[in-house]
C-alpha cells in the first residue's frame, strides 16, 4: 500500500472462468448485488452503532483488529464500493487509513512531519504526539479506530480527516509525490470531514 487514498494492492489473481454451463449457472445463481449491499450496510450499522452502545474494552479491541481477523480483502468486498457518506463507506476509509499507517509507519511519520507547518489546526485535532514518530502515528490511528466503540463517531471521523489533511499537506510540500496522489489523499480527508458533519447532523446512515 502506497497511500491512504489508494486501493489496497496484492489482490490474488484468479484465472478467468471458462464460458461453460458452470459459468452461466454461477451468474444465474450468484448473490443479488442489492442483497449484498444491504447486508454490508447492516454489518456497518451494527458495528458502529452497536459497538458504540457497548463501549467496553473488549469490543473496542475487536473493532480495532477487525481487519487482521477478517482480512482487508474481506472488508473491501463488504464496503469498498459504498459511498463516502455512509457508515459502510466511512468504515472502509478508516480501515484503509489504518492499514496504510501500519504498513508504512515511517512514511506516514515523514508525510505528517512535512505537513505540520502548513496544517496547524488539523495537526492539533489529529492529536498526534510531538515529535510524530512511527510508533506515535500507529498509536494515534489505533486510538482513532478504538473510538468507534468507545467514543463519538463524529470525533473519530474528524480526527481521521485532520490526520489525513496533514499528510496531504506534507505530500504536497515534498518532492516526488504525484499530484494525483496528493489529490486522492486530500479527497479522503474531505470525505471523512464531510461524513463527520453528516454524523453530527444525524444524516449518516
Amino acid at each position: 500500500m502506497t497511500s491512504p487514498g489508494s486501493q489496497p494492492s496484492g489482490r490474488p489473481h484468479h484465472r478467468p472462468m471458462q464460458r461453460t454451463g458452470e459459468f452461466f449457472d454461477a451468474v444465474e445463481g450468484g448473490p443479488d448485488p442489492l442483497q449484498v449491499s444491504e447486508a454490508a450496510d447492516r454489518a456497518a450499522h451494527l458495528l458502529v452503532r452497536g459497538a458504540r452502545d457497548a463501549g467496553d474494552t473488549g469490543t473496542a479491541d475487536r473493532v480495532l483488529h477487525l481487519a487482521e481477523e477478517e482480512g482487508l480483502e474481506t472488508l473491501a468486498e463488504l464496503w469498498s464500493a459504498a459511498p463516502a457518506d455512509t457508515l459502510a463507506g466511512c468504515l472502509w476509509r478508516l480501515y484503509l487509513l489504518r492499514a496504510w499507517v501500519h504498513a508504512d509507519p515511517a512514511g506516514a511519520a515523514r508525510d505528517f512531519e512535512a505537513g505540520r507547518a502548513s496544517a496547524q489546526v488539523a495537526r492539533v485535532v489529529a492529536g498526534v504526539a510531538d515529535p510524530p514518530g512511527p510508533e506515535a502515528l500507529r498509536a494515534m490511528v489505533d486510538e482513532v479506530l478504538r473510538g468507534i466503540a468507545t467514543g463519538d463517531f463524529a470525533d473519530v471521523l474528524f480526527r481521521a480527516a485532520a490526520f489525513t489533511r496533514v499528510v496531504a499537506a506534507g505530500r504536497a510540500a515534498g518532492e516526488g509525490s504525484p499530484t494525483a496522489d496528493v489529490r486522492r489523499v486530500l479527497a479522503l480527508s474531505e470525505q471523512l470531514e464531510a461524513a463527520g458533519h453528516a454524523e453530527l447532523g444525524g444524516h449518516l446512515g
